[in-house]
């Protein structure tokens, strides 16, 4: 499995130490010999892939200056590559369209790949999350080191958080998108910080985020003041906690009242049911905004578990919401990443969710690339 970032593989393509023709192939071998185990894929573009990376190659050599040159991504299923044309343009090579849910079942956290069911990396018989489930098992397997991914509930968040890898949603209606009910918005999966960041920078047209100064002031809720996550998840979570103030990245605040939002459960599924009374989720939505507008007022980031429980089989969730702790935020467009957050008993990966104020995505890549630097967050780890 390959570890290399996506900045390192763009940088030695640029400098000619790397072809991109190699790097992709390269790409393409590890999915051949992963994909049959994993499920990740839907459809593999073998050829155009490789056509794609002599195209960047001779671009390179013209002196073209190319961010993610030769870069092997990842899209999300087979209308993936109509949201990556800025990658495509910055010289990354589309190599496949990633596992979704399939058809038949009303919960999105699995996926169904071109040769079955998405499994989770790190243990076959959990699944990986969803729905971005394929993206997460790509990234977190060292297949590419960047996927694009979705996110109208959590569906970034939570393949991230299960499969130990970095996951972004980024800020409600910041960009043009076909949900009608606004609760969608664009994400990406990656191996490490700097590498969302770069994805950032090209998606939004950015400069890269100025560090604030350090620690920055964050508030702690294990529930929300609604769900009912399991202990262990909130135990790692707040753990992973535990280091970012430990190495003076974050400032924990007490503020005057736990943080108390109304469940937007109720809300979220009216906003997707077609001819429903939204009365009460506009009055949900409008509430929960303005908690959070209090919130940051008194501090830089709401911290959180990313999912309530541990993955779980394929056969499903259960009674349990895995979305818990994520739409809330879907419903009030705030960005939120979650950062990886150490490994269950059961041997799964869990999550940190962090929360930052809308349009405040350099806010929290600052904070994922700080903590990383000081070792705040546990080195990333392949599957076996």
């Amino acid at each position: 499995m390959s570890g290399d970032g996506a900045r390192e593989t763009a940088a030695a393509v640029r400098e000619g130490s790397r072809r991109a023709v190699d790097v992709v192939a390269e790409a393409l071998a590890r999915i051949g010999r992963a994909d049959p185990v994993l499920c990740a894929f839907v459809e593999v573009w073998d050829e155009e892939a490789s056509r794609r990376a002599a195209e960047v190659d001779a671009r390179v050599a013209t002196g073209a200056d190319l961010p993610l040159a030769g870069v092997p991504v990842a899209v999300k299923g087979r209308r993936g590559l109509r949201t990556a044309g800025p990658l495509l343009a910055a010289g990354a090579v589309a190599v496949g369209a990633t596992a979704v849910p399939g058809p038949g079942t009303p919960w999105q956290t699995w996926g169904l790949g071109a040769g079955g069911r998405t499994v989770n990396p790190w243990r076959a018989d959990r699944t990986p999350g969803g729905s971005s489930a394929g993206a997460a098992v790509a990234v977190a397997a060292g297949l590419v080191p960047l996927a694009t991914g979705s996110d109208g509930a959590g569906s970034v968040r939570i393949p991230a958080a299960w499969c130990g890898v970095l996951g972004l949603k980024v800020t409600g209606g910041r960009f043009p998108s076909p949900d009608r009910t606004g609760l969608a918005a664009p994400g990406v999966l990656t191996r490490g910080a700097g590498d969302a960041e770069a994805w950032w920078r090209l998606v939004s047209g950015r400069a890269g985020p100025s560090a604030p100064p350090f620690p920055v002031t964050a508030v702690w809720s294990p529930d929300l003041g609604f769900a009912s996550p399991d202990a262990g998840p909130v135990a790692l979570a707040r753990q992973a906690v535990g280091r970012l103030v430990d190495a003076g990245v974050v400032r924990l605040v007490r503020p005057p009242a736990a943080p108390l939002l109304l469940d937007p459960g109720p809300a979220w599924l009216a906003l997707r049911t077609p001819g429903a009374d939204l009365t009460e989720a506009r009055r949900v939505r409008a509430a929960d905004g303005e908690r959070l507008r209090a919130l940051f007022s008194r501090a830089d980031l709401l911290l959180t578990p990313t999912a309530p429980t541990a993955p779980h089989g394929h056969d499903g969730p259960g009674g349990v919401y895995s979305t818990a702790l994520t739409w809330a935020f879907n419903l009030t467009g705030h960005p939120a990443l979650s950062l990886p957050a150490g490994f269950g008993a059961d041997g799964c990966p869990a999550g940190l969710q962090l929360v930052a104020p809308h349009d405040r995505e350099d806010l929290l890549l600052s904070v994922a690339v700080e903590a990383e630097r000081r070792g705040a967050v546990e080195p990333l780890r392949t599957p076996p």
